[in-house]
């Protein structure tokens, strides 16, 4: 929206929830309710055990079935282009083609190899179910991705799978952002750092990891070392993080990328997912030295050694975190190589210049 309204574009928003656009950015805005649902963990397992049923992936269901209200929005207008967000809402777009001279879906990762990396991490049955949405959202994903006129991927890697779905389809690389932030002056503190939304369920295998596999050995040897879990929904992780000494859940906080800057090291103990990480480009621009699973660094332009440590063991993971905590030269390497990167690439003004390129806007 930002990219659209600085070009010169007039930009009219349609959300599926009461939203605050960005200022200035926004001509007109429509909002289209949801229904509530069921947030505990029993209404979870029931809602996902229908869609395996029913045989829809997660989410597709939960945005389906607004024709009408969308089409009443649009009816009298005729647009350039629209951006569909997220391909959960990619069965509208014969619906939207019908208001626009292009359509173009942001798929902020590649949702049949999201589903195909979760199944590699769970164990039965969650796998199963895992597989089977998988197989369901590479149907959908072959199905309405080749109506697109253009889609935008997180990384090259995604382009690749993407253009194995939709052979032909215009693909642009627009890589995740965050604004602008100046590297962070506040000095460190004796902590790892963990950040997300813990109600997401990579997040929730991740912490349970490194909860179980590597923390209690990381602080037998570290008597003043911390870790703080950074992020809205913390009661997800409750259960995984209980008993465990040193352990701090802020749970929402104003601004996640001043915690960050506070930690020693960020990991990054992913096990699952698509896209690229945002956790790892906020602690890049905040200085903040990570460690990272190849998943969880997946996509992004990095280097092993020079703008994070990865590892993929429970052992490996523990040396490296022990590494970046004992050797301050390290540590300063990868803060001064990962900021570096993000003031090239990962900021929303360098990003803006692929959409430049692609001519996403058209003329």
């Amino acid at each position: 929206m930002e990219y659209a309204s600085q070009r010169g574009a007039s930009v009219d928003l349609l959300s599926f929830a009461p939203c605050t656009p960005p200022s200035g950015a926004v001509d007109r805005h429509w909002h289209i309710a949801l229904p509530s649902n069921g947030r505990s963990m029993p209404a979870r397992i029931l809602r996902n055990a229908g869609r395996f049923v029913r045989g829809v992936p997660p989410l597709i269901d939960r945005l389906a079935g607004f024709e009408s209200q969308i089409a009443a929005v649009l009816q009298g207008q005729r647009y350039d282009v629209i951006f569909v967000e997220h391909f959960w809402l990619g069965p509208y777009v014969d619906l939207l083609r019908r208001f626009a001279d292009s359509v173009v879906c942001d798929l902020h990762n590649v949702e049949s190899e999201f589903f195909h990396s979760l199944s590699r991490a769970e164990p039965w049955p969650g796998r199963l179910a895992h597989q089977r949405f998988a197989r369901l959202s590479e149907k959908l994903e072959r199905h309405y991705l080749p109506r697109y006129s253009a889609a935008l991927v997180t990384s090259d890697r995604d382009a690749a799978r993407v253009a194995l779905l939709a052979p032909g389809l215009a693909l642009t690389v627009y890589p995740n952002t965050i604004p602008w932030r100046a590297l962070p002056e506040a000095g460190r503190e004796n902590i790892v750092v963990f950040s997300g939304n813990l109600e997401y369920h990579p997040n929730q295998q991740a912490v349970a990891w490194f909860a179980r596999e590597v923390w209690p050995a990381l602080q037998q040897n570290e008597p003043s070392l911390r870790w703080r879990l950074v992020g809205m929904n913390p009661h997800a992780v409750l259960g995984s993080v209980a008993g465990l000494d040193r352990v701090d859940l802020t749970g929402a906080v104003e601004d996640a990328f001043a915690e960050i800057a506070r930690g020693a090291v960020a990991v990054v103990p992913l096990l699952a997912g698509s896209g690229t990480r945002v956790k790892i480009l906020e602690a890049w621009a905040a200085g903040t030295p990570v460690v990272s699973t190849r998943i969880g660094a997946e996509g992004l332009p990095g280097r092993d050694g020079e703008h994070y440590l990865l590892a993929d063991s429970a052992v490996d993971f523990l040396a490296a975190v022990r590494r970046l905590l004992q050797d301050e030269n390290l540590a300063t390497r990868l803060r001064t190589a990962g900021r570096l990167l993000y003031e090239e690439t990962f900021h929303r003004a360098a990003a803006w210049k692929h959409l430049d390129k692609s001519r996403i806007l058209g003329d």
